[in-house]
């Protein structure tokens, strides 16, 4: 197996001898399903960097590295007799198969609404069934631990499933200007107050976004990652200067701001 082509087969067979009890590597064999999340999640977003940077060799390699964290999973799923790859795959399979009836069955839908409202019918009764309880609500199973931004997202969207959401976008910006003057008025006051009239501010942003056909985390990542590019230009600056940052004046750390911004614009 060592020589033979590379394949999910051989992945596998790589992962189970490292899982050997007697030849394994002493790391893998200390490794649980708990120990091996924080390696899970890094991998999650090395993918997710290498697509925002279009750097498809180092993504080929970041899908692999993914690869092998399910691979890992299902290999002490396996140990433990509670799943494992194969089974992992079939429910996928048979997933994907069941919420398509469009592809797969003889649903007919004619656009993207009615093919996402099946999409998230089919995932309601999914946690019914997972649950046997009729009553159980429809932000049941959110992971607790997603990105807050996504979480929020993510719970907009099943409200909005069963009718409580705003109807149009504009009603969606007054309730964020509503939340600004609420912020305003805690600004100078109660702490606790503040930061709890913040939080109803970013929530009704998040809101704003979906509305507007965006993703939140998505959105706020590249605009962390266009701030990071900017202050890279106002270092530069500084640099060419005879003074440290901390030296330099805010209205001239402002002035230099402003000069990147003005020389990212094309030319024509």
């Amino acid at each position: 197996m060592l020589n033979e082509k590379p394949s999910i087969d051989k992945l596998r067979w790589i992962m189970a001898e490292l899982r050997d009890p007697e030849t394994g590597c002493p790391w893998d064999l200390k490794q649980t399903f708990a120990s091996i999340i924080p390696h899970t999640i890094e991998e999650a977003y090395e993918v997710v960097d290498a697509i925002e940077q279009e750097d498809f060799t180092e993504l080929e390699k970041e899908l692999g590295d993914l690869l092998f964290q399910v691979v890992f999973y299902s290999q002490l799923g396996a140990e433990e007799k509670r799943f494992d790859f194969d089974s992992v795959v079939s429910a996928i399979c048979e997933k994907l198969i069941r919420r398509h009836p469009h592809v797969f069955a003889s649903s007919d839908f004619t656009s993207d609404a009615e093919i996402k409202a099946n999409w998230e019918n089919e995932k309601a009764k999914e946690r019914q069934d997972k649950n046997n309880d009729n009553n159980l609500s429809i932000l049941a199973d959110i992971p607790r631990n997603l990105p807050a931004l996504s979480q929020a997202a993510k719970i907009q969207k099943r409200c909005a499933h069963v009718g409580f959401d705003w109807h149009n976008i504009d009603d969606v910006f007054a309730k964020v200007e509503e939340e600004v003057l609420e912020v305003k008025a805690e600004l100078h006051q109660d702490d606790s107050a503040l930061a709890e009239e913040l939080g109803d501010l970013m929530f009704a942003v998040v809101n704003l976004c979906r509305h507007a056909k965006q993703d939140p985390e998505v959105l706020l990542r590249q605009a962390n990652n266009k701030f990071t590019k900017r202050f890279h230009g106002v270092e530069a600056q500084v640099n060419n200067t005879d003074k440290s940052m901390e030296q330099h004046t805010l209205d001239e750390l402002e002035a230099f701001w402003q000069q990147v911004k003005v020389s990212e614009k094309p030319s024509y």
